[in-house]
């Protein structure tokens, strides 16, 4: 089988790149594994504007969102799925400096279309204990990573265009024109591995981090909550009226990537700080998310192997970073367009 790319990884790094290059009218097989610890099938996918304990705005926010949105919204009219839910974010402010630094920062240039500086608690005002003050984040929303990683999948099935196997790095070959993996053969081969980027030992340079974390899934009856709450950890409505992703701990020292007891409690503890309602643990889950020291994502060619590239270090903002910089390589692979200095893992050598 001859391709364009081969693409190791279908989360939502090798989602997206595979979506884009689909779009150039390059051919694309994908090699991956199923794993229910992928960070893609644990995130909550949540895209948020304003961040930190400063409440900044995020990097490159004014095109990342949008263009997140537009491409969430393409993927649903091609696989006829729901993937992407607008929903505000009620950001809770402990004490009356908290209230300041917020009512403040909505004041400055650039802020005011994701900044509301009276939050409307809507259900949350009779189900949750109340705070000092709360914030109000516009702009933001909830992407089933989950979802769009299925119904991508089986795309792909219908296709042909993916091996749902572990991929064996000694069996991938570089030849003259680009790579031979098994019977396939590509101009080039794309390392979309998130955490497990970290052992890929063609990769194994870059200065890959890890942390973990761990989640719930909860039934909270008729609380029909429709924002998103971030009281310590955050509420997040799921597409099922009544289920809520609850998370997450941060953890940068873990044996593996399972969920743990004292993960469970401590995410259980704080629910019931924050709910004035029953809920029911549905689920507990634990996935590793792919880090990086700068928090910019690593995009690029091998410095000795031309035929090898990766698209990883997305990290807990791939909801909203996937899309911009999948398309950003995609335009490089197809079209020679450079990459940006503040992405391109050359910044590394």
């Amino acid at each position: 089988m001859q391709v364009d790319n081969l693409i190791i990884g279908q989360g939502v790094a090798g989602t997206l790149l595979a979506h884009f290059l689909q779009k150039a009218g390059q051919s694309v097989h994908l090699t991956d594994q199923y794993s229910e610890h992928a960070a893609s099938q644990v995130a909550a996918g949540i895209i948020n504007p304003i961040t930190g304990r400063r409440y900044v705005k995020s990097w490159r926010v004014d095109d990342l969102i949008p263009f997140a949105k537009a491409t969430y919204r393409q993927l649903e009219e091609e696989l006829g799925v729901r993937i992407f839910h607008e929903r505000n974010i009620i950001r809770t402010l402990f004490n009356s400096r908290e209230e300041n630094d917020w009512l403040a920062r909505t004041a400055e240039p650039g802020y005011e279309p994701y900044m509301l500086d009276q939050a409307v608690l809507d259900t949350y005002a009779t189900r949750t204990l109340l705070a000092y003050s709360y914030g109000e984040v516009t702009q933001s929303g909830q992407t089933d990573l989950p979802k769009l990683t299925l119904a991508f999948r089986e795309k792909l099935r219908k296709e042909g265009a993916i091996t749902e196997a572990a991929f064996d790095y000694e069996a991938l070959e570089q030849t003259d024109e680009g790579v031979r993996y098994g019977e396939i053969t590509a101009k080039r081969a794309i390392f979309c591995e998130g955490a497990a980027g970290e052992h890929n030992p063609f990769f194994s340079y870059l200065p890959f981090g890890g942390a973990k974390g761990e989640v719930l899934i909860v039934r909270i009856s008729e609380a029909n909550f429709e924002k998103i709450l971030k009281h310590r950890v955050f509420i997040v409505p799921l597409a099922e009226s009544d289920l809520y992703w609850i998370g997450s701990t941060y953890g940068w020292k873990y044996d593996d990537a399972r969920p743990t007891e004292n993960g469970r409690d401590y995410l259980e503890q704080r629910l019931r700080d924050i709910l004035q309602a029953p809920f029911e643990i549905v689920a507990h889950r634990a996935a590793i998310r792919p880090t990086v020291k700068d928090r910019r994502p690593f995009l690029g060619q091998h410095p000795e192997f031309p035929s090898l590239f990766i698209f990883n270090g997305l990290g807990t903002k791939g909801a909203s970073l996937g899309p911009y910089w999948a398309k950003h390589l995609a335009d490089h692979l197809d079209q020679g367009s450079p990459l940006e200095e503040a992405v391109d893992i050359r910044r590394f050598q």
